[in-house]
């Protein structure tokens, strides 16, 4: 049996694997491990096991992920989360579909604070289901917009997708984080859209809120303050070169613990639960790192990365075709695999072929969190939508697919418009020195 049959025989098993409902991370070590030692020996692939877990644990450019995640479960725990939320119903909440656009507005925010897709659709579908369905809002809408809107906490900065694939590729984490900004902005946008023109087109969906006054619409946003003290500071300490990307998620941990205290929001035993719940978060995506490397390391010695991006730029086709097949891999693959797991597998075969076709490595991050950010709201995986599904569990899986569907539309608009306008992304990492 030849090492290319072998590889593709691995990646066969990984997929139906995936299916099995064992965690991604496991699947990716096991079959990893199993498939190394039967290319070299047994004692090479325990000695492979036992380095990969050390190096992945104890590295320190993968502490930024803890901590960003626990400044994002402090937030929520102090009731940032609910304050953005009130903040942006008041000033929207009086429109045709106005909780669906507040949901989006602060998903947005709560993004700038988590870093996370699942927190911030987690947290987010607490919020803002039962206000929605108070408001007798059609459940497809409702939870197709929490669980699309939740897809952008791993586009607009902090975002853990953009921490992985610095560390992967050795690109700048500051540069990934600014180039996540416009973009981020543009798909809030399109989001917006798809939500006034689905509501004009059938009112039913989400009848409008009671009108709220100027002055409290003022008042609202002190709502935001807490956010964007946390934002300006964390993300303009790394844009002005004042932190290093860790040091900048350490320093908005510790802020986001004075605020919470500052207002007396945080309890004991919410801080508690925020200790737990990003220990448990930061294991699964360690665990996730740590087997997509183990069976990176089997691909490579079987050669089928090589020979899959050997063939893929030996292509007849111009660059920017050749890209367009590329996401197009990622789109399939992105409804059977994790949007984290993806990125450790791929990025290594394809990132020499967007480096040989010329392609800007920053530009080509943000593109692919873009596409993987479809995977975690499309059918089979969609953990997206599993996460909304299991807060509000009476809404069927089938009515949060069928209601995010037109998200993955303004999704596709959105890298369309990237495609077409790298430097959108390229602008604010241009500025950084």
């Amino acid at each position: 049996m030849s090492m290319t049959t072998i590889g593709i025989l691995g990646i066969l098993l990984l997929v139906i694997g995936l299916f099995s409902r064992m965690p991604v991370g496991f699947v990716m070590a096991i079959l990893g491990l199993a498939g190394f030692s039967f290319v070299v020996t047994f004692d090479a692939g325990l000695n492979l096991l036992a380095r990969d877990i050390w190096d992945t644990f104890s590295s320190y450019g993968l502490t930024v992920i803890p901590l960003f995640v626990f400044m994002g479960q402090v937030a929520y725990q102090s009731g940032i989360s609910r304050r953005l939320y009130h903040a942006a119903y008041v000033m929207l909440g009086n429109r045709p579909g106005g909780l669906a656009l507040a949901t989006i507005g602060a998903c947005a925010g709560f993004s700038t604070i988590s870093g996370s897709t699942n927190a911030t659709a987690a947290t987010m579908a607490t919020v803002t289901i039962p206000e929605m369905q108070r408001r007798r809002y059609d459940m497809g809408l409702a939870a197709g917009t929490v669980a699309a809107g939740g897809s952008l906490g791993i586009l607009i900065p902090p975002s853990v997708i953009f921490i992985v694939y610095g560390i992967i590729t050795e690109q700048s984490i500051g540069k990934l984080f600014a180039a996540g900004i416009l973009p981020g902005i543009l798909l809030c946008t399109l989001f917006f859209i798809t939500i006034m023109v689905r509501v004009r087109l059938n009112p039913a969906l989400a009848p409008a809120g009671p009108k709220t006054s100027l002055k409290r619409k003022l008042r609202s946003f002190a709502g935001i303050i807490e956010t964007l003290i946390l934002f300006v500071l964390v993300m303009g300490g790394i844009f002005l070169g004042f932190f290093t990307p860790t040091e900048a998620a350490a320093v908005g941990a510790f802020l986001t613990i004075v605020l919470a205290l500052f207002r007396r929001r945080l309890s004991w035993q919410g801080f508690i639960q925020a200790l737990r719940d990003t220990t448990r978060i930061s294991c699964m995506v360690m665990m996730i790192v740590t087997g997509a490397v183990i069976f990176g390391k089997f691909m490579a010695i079987t050669r089928v990365p090589f020979e899959l991006a050997g063939w893929v730029g030996s292509l007849p086709l111009p660059p920017y075709a050749i890209m367009a097949l590329i996401i197009l891999i990622y789109l399939f693959g992105g409804c059977f695999m994790d949007s984290l797991a993806m990125i450790m597998l791929t990025v290594p075969i394809f990132f020499p072929v967007v480096q040989t076709l010329g392609f800007d490595p920053i530009w080509f991050g943000v593109v692919i969190v873009l596409v993987t950010e479809m995977g975690v709201i499309t059918p089979p995986v969609g953990i997206n939508v599993y996460v909304v599904h299991g807060i509000a569990k009476d809404i069927p899986l089938h009515t949060i697919f069928r209601g995010v569907f037109p998200y993955l539309l303004a999704l596709l608009a959105c890298t369309g418009i990237l495609l077409l306008f790298p430097q959108l992304a390229l602008f604010l990492p241009g500025l950084i020195k």
